[in-house]
């Protein structure tokens, strides 16, 4: 489980320096300023649909509690910024523990 873990983790740090890279290159190409695609922005443009479903299922199943003010906020993220820190989770607690030995006198 835990190298599931840790390989999930690496996957989803991969995922974050390509759309760092992206956000980096529109840039470039945009004169210098700096651009930051959010996340609820990338998955609408790769699929409006699922974004769509996963909002019906969200506000059906939890609530809407969780949607307005969670998920609005995480979606309105940078993607490598929320990719990176589920990243950096997901491979920390794939992690092997250090045996600590403790002495009794």
């Amino acid at each position: 489980m835990r190298t599931l873990l840790r390989i999930l983790g690496v996957w989803l740090l991969l995922l974050a320096m390509v759309a760092a890279v992206v956000d980096a290159t529109k840039s470039l190409a945009g004169g210098g300023a700096w651009v930051v695609t959010p996340l609820g922005e990338q998955w609408k443009s790769l699929n409006v649909e699922t974004l769509t479903g996963f909002e019906n299922w969200t506000k059906t199943t939890v609530g809407t509690f969780l949607w307005d003010p969670v998920l609005i906020t995480i979606l309105a993220a940078p993607t490598w910024l929320v990719f990176g820190i589920l990243g950096v989770f997901l491979y920390w607690l794939g992690q092997k523990r250090k045996q600590v030995e403790i002495f009794i006198n």
